[in-house]
């Protein structure tokens, strides 16, 4: 497998794994939570996933624009 298909898998998994553990705590908090995600496109084929939930988590994530634009 090519070095930058397993970095960008492991950078989605560090991002999945953060989200899974943030819904998690906020569902067994005895109050109200509140869970934010944003993706933005950056230059260089990137895009920057941000996870607010009281902290902000970002991340930076390698994106190739896929070539079927079915949307």
């Amino acid at each position: 497998m090519n070095k930058d298909v397993i970095r960008a898998v492991k950078e989605h998994e560090r991002v999945m794994a953060k989200l899974q553990e943030l819904y998690l705590e906020l569902y067994s908090h005895d109050g109200f939570g509140q869970l934010r995600l944003e993706m933005r496109f950056m230059k260089k084929g990137q895009k920057e996933v941000l996870i607010n939930c009281g902290k902000e988590y970002r991340y930076v994530l390698p994106y190739e624009k896929s070539s079927d634009s079915s949307s």
